[in-house]
This record gives structure tokens, sequence and C-alpha cells, in this order.
């Protein structure tokens, strides 16, 4: 469930000690655009994202208590499950301010599981904050938050957590943003001390010192740089000033003129470049440790974009296909992408938006342009955590939720139903493991459906569909976790009890060789008796031919009418074979001879004549086991190549060919549904968790004789996972 966590009005809140102001003077509603920010905090797991919101939370007085991960009491993770496992399941947005500033931020989940929480973030933001685990560094999931932030060109700046931490190194963490993720990094400061001696930063630029105390109602101290530290300030300033003329023209100019440069101009030649991003400025702290916090919180201010300093949004006119763009501005045309849909079991379908245009009110009449209908909306709410706070009004710029949206979807574009446009999309990965699913009661039964619709609904990279041909239900999802979280949310969220196992493949049966048999079907019972009689050749088909049936009767042997039901008869025996009861495909059947009776000949004796004549191709035909070949693409870093070549071959694959790609290596080839389950997690334990891989279904070849012997002496379908 999406967490929107956006505040009420802060004028009603007092005065926070660690904030320095008094909250009196924070504006309440109707921000300027210029003074508004959406951003996202991303990174990999137990980077300490959720750590770094928290404190934020309670520097800009949204909470007056810091809530901890580790003890379950942190606001953005207000699921059970979250609290119990000690990780963000699903993305949680909060409002806050600072210097007069609202900040609308999302904390995302850093679990590679949980990727499309960050996909659909990234799409509706305008700014990142990357954190870092200074002894870790650029981590693997980094690089996947990394790669969606560079899709949808989102500027960021990182912080580097933990310095607190023995090993953490700066210095490093900053190398690997430059080289493992193609970024140009530009330090802001350079830490003051490290590890258990860290007390704080130097700002290059302002040219002072910040000091924390571990206190968490204590404010930063500026004092002068050290003595102790000038030599390696001076160094770091220099160079500091050196990238920053490299990358923005304008300050260029100034830094070459060689006079005094002001703290503003350097400011606002960072802010250039950050929104073209050209440079990526990084910071350095504890969240842990309350130091760093309120820098970053600058940070973010002076930096990341407003809505008005992204480009228009564009989108397609949905009845010409034209471009139209639309201003961000209230008084432009309504223009809303909906990016969650939440089942909230107190108020019902929550459907939440982000406003690019105008402003919508409670009640308004919205066109849903992606579908093609009129929506009515009702409430509008913030929310925080998994509070509800009512609004009257969304205006551009905005992250809200509404009801009575029946017939919106993630992805959707909301509209002015006299200026419709049809906004981009979010794109999703596709799952990569599936299992099967099924109620463990009749009870269970009735309501597993409903469950299972509203959790697709919700997540677009869950995904279910029934297995015709084992007759299973098949649950699909981005990881083991993302899996196991959604079976348990049935069962606390919707009261479903089910039986989570492996789904079977679903192998083929065919034939090998050319034969000729009879099919009869006479029985005489008093009365009318039942008569057919037929002869048809059975040959193998070309692959992926399917089922071809040929009527090659001549001379008027059968009557016409009784020709189909020969046909019928011999298609519904293909659903099961004669060696492991599989369906059997790529067959050839001629109908070249038989005989009828004038009086007991009937459609059902001549169907079930056809019948007969399969059964008896099957056993004389040398029938052979099929199974599914899947095409497979695996990216992986050059580092880690030979041993993902390796653990393919184990598994059957077969090497089609090797790509370069940068630094990265992409392995082409086809390999045996059945030997993908639990690939994805092998994967990740073979590369770090920095490889990635696609697979889509290629076709259907020989089972080899040993493996088709244990298929058919187990009587039952092996399974697999994808």
């Amino acid at each position: 469930m999406v967490k929107t966590i956006l505040s009420t009005n802060p004028k009603s809140s007092g005065s926070n000690p660690a904030t320095g102001r008094s909250e009196s003077e924070t504006p309440s509603r109707e921000f300027p655009l210029e003074k508004l920010r959406n951003i996202g905090i991303i990174a990999h797991i137990d980077a300490g994202k959720t750590t770094v919101t928290e404190r934020i939370l309670y520097y800009t007085g949204t909470t007056y208590k810091i809530g901890e991960v580790d003890s379950g009491t942190a606001t953005m993770d207000w699921m059970d499950q979250e609290r119990e496992r000690g990780i963000t399941i699903t993305s949680a947005a909060t409002s806050c301010y600072w210097r007069d500033y609202r900040i609308n931020i999302i904390d995302t989940p850093g679990h590679v599981d949980f990727t499309a929480e960050v996909e659909r973030s990234l799409r509706v933001l305008d700014g990142g904050v990357v954190v870092f685990d200074a002894v870790s560094g650029v981590e693997p999931q980094s690089e996947t938050v990394w790669r969606q932030a560079n899709k949808y060109g989102v500027p960021r700046i990182c912080f580097v957590n933990k310095m607190d931490r023995v090993g953490a190194d700066f210095q490093h963490t900053m190398d690997m943003i430059d080289e493992r993720l193609g970024a140009k990094s530009l330090n802001v400061q350079i830490p003051w001390g490290v590890e258990a001696d860290f007390r704080g930063m130097l700002d290059l630029v302002e040219d002072k010192a910040w000091s924390f105390s571990d206190k968490q109602q204590s404010k930063p101290e500026a004092i002068d740089i050290p003595p102790e530290y000038q030599d390696q300030f001076q160094k770091a300033k220099a160079k500091f000033l050196e990238k920053l003329a490299e990358n923005d023209d304008q300050f260029l100019i100034t830094y070459l003129e060689g006079r005094a440069i002001s703290i503003r101009e350097i400011k606002l030649a960072i802010r250039r470049a950050t929104l073209a991003t050209k440079i990526v400025p990084v910071l350095c702290g504890t969240a842990l440790r309350n130091k760093g916090v309120q820098l970053l919180l600058d940070a973010i201010v002076d930096y990341l974009p407003s809505p008005d300093d992204i480009p228009p949004v564009h989108g397609t006119h949905p009845r010409t296909g034209e471009t139209v763009v639309r201003e961000a501005n209230d008084k432009t045309p309504f223009s809303a992408l909906a990016f969650k849909v939440v089942a909230d079991p107190f108020v019902g379908r929550l459907v939440y938006f982000r406003v690019y245009s105008g402003c919508v009110k409670p009640g308004d009449q919205v066109y849903n342009a992606t579908r093609e209908n009129k929506e009515r909306i009702g409430r509008l709410l913030l929310m925080h955590a998994n509070q509800r706070h009512e609004i009257n009004q969304a205006d551009t710029g905005s992250i809200a939720a509404t009801l009575g949206l029946k017939n919106t979807f993630t992805g959707d574009t909301l509209c002015d139903i006299s200026n419709p446009v049809i906004l981009e999309t979010i794109r999703f990965p596709e799952p990569v493991i599936s299992v099967a699913i099924e109620p463990k009661t009749k009870a269970d039964q009735d309501r597993l459906g409903q469950a299972l619709n509203s959790l697709s609904e919700e997540d677009p990279t869950f995904k279910v569909r029934h297995d015709k041909d084992t007759g299973q239900t098949l649950i699909s999802g981005m990881g083991e976790l993302h899996l196991e979280v959604l079976v348990e949310r049935m069962f606390r969220e919707f009261g479903v009890s089910a039986r989570v196992g492996k789904p079977q493949v679903a192998y083929r049966e065919t034939i090998t060789q050319h034969v000729k048999v009879e099919g009869r079907f006479i029985k005489q019972v008093g009365g009318h008796g039942q008569y057919g009689r037929v002869w048809v050749e059975f040959e193998p088909a070309k692959p992926g031919e399917g089922y071809i049936f040929v009527d090659g009767i001549r001379g008027g042997t059968i009557p016409k009418e009784y020709i189909p039901p020969v046909e019928q008869g011999i298609r519904e025996s293909m659903g099961s074979g004669s060696l492991a009861g599989y369906p059997v495909v790529d067959i050839k059947a001629t109908l070249v001879d038989g005989s009828y009776h004038e009086v007991d000949s009937s459609d059902m004796a001549f169907k079930m004549a056809g019948a007969l004549a399969f059964k008896e191709a099957m056993e004389r035909a040398k029938p052979i086991l099929l199974e599914p070949i899947m095409k497979m693409e695996v990216s992986t870093p050059e580092e880690f190549l030979g041993d993902v070549i390796g653990d393919i071959s184990a598994r059957r694959g077969q090497l089609e060919g090797i790509e370069e790609r940068g630094t990265t290596k992409i392995i082409r080839c086809t390999i045996p549904l059945a030997e993908t389950f639990g690939y994805a997690t092998t994967l990740r334990s073979l590369s770090q968790g920095r490889a990635t891989y696609t697979m889509e279904f290629l076709s259907y070849l020989e089972l080899s004789p040993n493996l088709a012997e244990q298929v058919v002496s187990k009587g039952k379908v092996r399974t697999f996972g994808v």
C-alpha cells in the first residue's frame, strides 16, 4: 500500500527547537511553484533511506519524536510486515516545510523485489536524493535506481550516510559514483573526521565547518575551518571550483575572471548544473547520529528543481495523436497522472495522482483519457502514513489521493474533459518468478479471486493467470520475497489462507513417424447400433504448426456430414497423449478411407472412430516429450561473466552470443523452462545482485530420453519458476 504522508496545517504545531524557527513562519497552503520540491529518497537496501526521512520529519517539525527502523517505530514504515522485517516494502511519501519551502518526499523501498515502487515514484517526482552507505559505497540496487532516474531524467543529489561506521570512506564512495554509475560527482562538503571521530563536515560552498552533537535537539554549529584542516580544505576547494567551472559555462566566465566569487554565485551555478544533470552534488553525514540532515535539507531547497524548473509536460491528444504541451500553472487545463491504486480497508479504493497542470476540487468531473471514460472526483485526501487528512483542492505540483474513481488504474491520465491529453504512462519490468497458489478451504476460494484482483490492481508487477494446461492459478512477481509478502498480505488484509507451491511445466507430446491406422467403433445392442470406421494417416508436422487435418476422402466412402465429427474426435483426444498425459502438438492427420452404415452410422460413432484412430497412432508412431524452451538475455558486469555462463551451461542452456555494452556484457542464450526455477535468486548470488535478465518463450524442443523417462516414470509434471 502506498503511504503518502502530507502534513496538516503546520501553523498549529507550535515550534521545534531543532529547526531554529517558529512553525508559524511556515506557509500552510498554496505555495508558489518555485517554493515547492517533489523529491524521492532512493538507494540500496539498508543504506539508511528511512532513517534519513525520519530525521527530516523531525527537524522540519512534522513529527516530534524520531521513529527508528530497528525498533519498529518508524513513521514511514507503518505496515506490520515492514516493522517486523525492518525493511521498506511500499513507497511512503511525506510533506514537510523548511525555510518557507514545501518539500514533498517519497521514501522508496531498497530491495530489488520492490523496484516497481521506485519506478512509479520517479515517474511523478522532479528530483531525487540518493543515499549511499559510506562503507559499502555504490551497491547493486543503487545501480538499478540510478538507471531508473536516468530514464526519467531526474536531477539528483547524493548523501553519503553512515560516516561514523568503521571502514567509512567518503572519497572511495565518490569514486564509485563516477566509475560505476557514470556520473560526475561534485562534493560540496568534505568530512570532518571519520568513523568514531566523525564530527561534522567542512563546507566548500560557504567556507565554514559545521559541528554536530549526537543530541537530537541540538542545532549544527558553524565555526571557522580548523587550522589542521586548512591545507586539505584549500586543495578540495580549488578542485571543487574547477570542476564546477567545467560544467557550467556561466560560472566558467566568472571563474576565469579571477575575481572573488560569492556564495550566491556558487549556489546558482551548482543548481544550474544539477538541473541540467551535468553534475551530482555530494554531501555526507550520519542520519542515525543526527549529523548532516539539516544541511541535506538546505541542499534539497538550493539545488533540486521545483515543478516550475522542469520542462512543460508533453502528451498526445487521444483522438488526433498530436503533441500537447501542458505548462505547470494553476490556470492551465487540468492534467494529472495516476501512479498508485490502493485498496484501503477503511475508506475503500484510493487512487494517488500527481497534478502536472491546473487544479481539481472534490466533486469535479474529470476525463480518463487513457480509458476514454468520465470520472467524478470524490474526497481529496492527503495522508500521513496510514492516517488521512481531507483537503479542498489539489493544485499544480500536488501529490494527493482521491476516492470515487472506479475505472482508473496505475499509469492512467486524468485531465480536463474539454482539453484531453494522454501523458506518458509508467512502464514496469516484467515479473521474473512464478508460483502456483490454491485456497486452503472452500470459504477461502471465494475470497481468493477478490484478493488477487485487488493486489494486482495495486501492484503492476504482480500478475495472475490461469494455466489451462495444468489447471493451476499462477501468480508472478519480481522475486521470492515479493511473492511472500503478497501472500502474507492476502491473509492479513483479506483473510485468505492459501497454499503456495511450484507451478508445473507444461510439457507437450508429439509423434516422430508416419503411420496409417484404422479406427473402428461398431456396437450393436438391440435396435439401432453404432457404426463408424475410418482409416487415417498420421505424420509429424513442422514445429509450431499445431494440428493439421486433411480431408482425403475420394468416391464418397464416408458421407461429408461425418467428416467433421472425425476431425473433432481427433482434436479432443489430443488433449492427452500416451506417454504421460500431456497435450499433443504438431501432427498432421489425413482421413483417407472408411465405411459407413446407412442405419447405424452417426456423428457420435465417427467421432469415437477418430478418437480410437488417434489413440492407435500414438502407440505406433514413436511419441516423444517436448519441453518449452525460453529465449533469455542476461546483463552482467564483466567480472561475473564466467560464473554466469557456467551456471547457464549447468542448466542445459545453449549460448548464442555475447555482446558488449559499455562495461556490461550481454549474454544471449536459450534455456529449458524447467531449469529456470530459482534462477533470479541464483543470478543475484553469482553477481552480488548486479546482473539482471529477461526471458520469453521461444519454442518446444524434444526432451532428452533420460529426462523424458524421469518425467514419465514419476507420472506427474516437473516444477519450475520463471
